[in-house]
């Protein structure tokens, strides 16, 4: 599917908030995931300015170029397959053509050499199903930093907050104002 409509709840956890949601819901039986985001913006920040961001993610050998952005259900996100070689000229400078992001970017009034390379993103995920929605829990790691965070992903948003909150208040866990994670990556690479 080139285009889907992501609803995701997503508070930041401290380091023992994530232990015990890890030991209390068993995720220790639960596959790992590692996954690579390479992100990419204009040198003045147009996609942020329009609400939008731009990513190459890396999950196991398959590279995802993914554009973000707002949708009034959430975030409505473009997908595109890249190939290695394809990736790599992303990240020189040279990006190729992208069938279904391309014309996103088009709409948005971004043109293939407006965008640069920024850096990266690693995170450890691990994720199961919960109360019909998906939980997640993710280590990050980027620009010497490091955070740990809890989303939860949903068909519908109703739904979604229901068991989010309802998730939070079980383990006493605090909602905190929480930026994706290209926002706290620009954060980190400013600070």
């Amino acid at each position: 599917m080139a285009q889907e409509i992501e609803i995701e709840f997503k508070n930041l956890l401290a380091e023992e908030e994530f232990n015990t949601l890890y030991q209390q819901l068993k995720f220790e039986s639960v596959a790992l995931i590692e996954q690579t985001n390479y992100y990419f913006e204009t040198d003045d920040f147009r996609l942020r300015e329009q609400g939008a961001a731009l990513r190459i993610r890396r999950k196991k050998e398959t590279w995802t170029l993914t554009l973000k952005q707002p949708h009034s259900e959430g975030l409505l996100e473009t997908h595109d397959s890249l190939t290695e070689e394809e990736v790599n000229q992303w990240i020189i400078g040279r990006p190729t053509q992208a069938e279904h992001v391309g014309p996103q970017l088009e709409e948005l009034g971004i043109s293939y050499e407006d965008l640069n390379y920024m850096g990266s993103l690693t995170t450890r995920r691990k994720e199961q199903p919960y109360k019909n929605t998906t939980v997640v829990l993710d280590h990050s790691f980027y620009y010497g930093k490091d955070d740990y965070e809890l989303e939860l992903e949903a068909d519908s948003r109703e739904t979604g907050e229901k068991v989010f909150q309802e998730l939070l208040d079980r383990y006493h866990i605090p909602r905190r104002k929480t930026d994706n994670k290209i926002k706290r990556f620009f954060q980190a690479k400013s600070d």
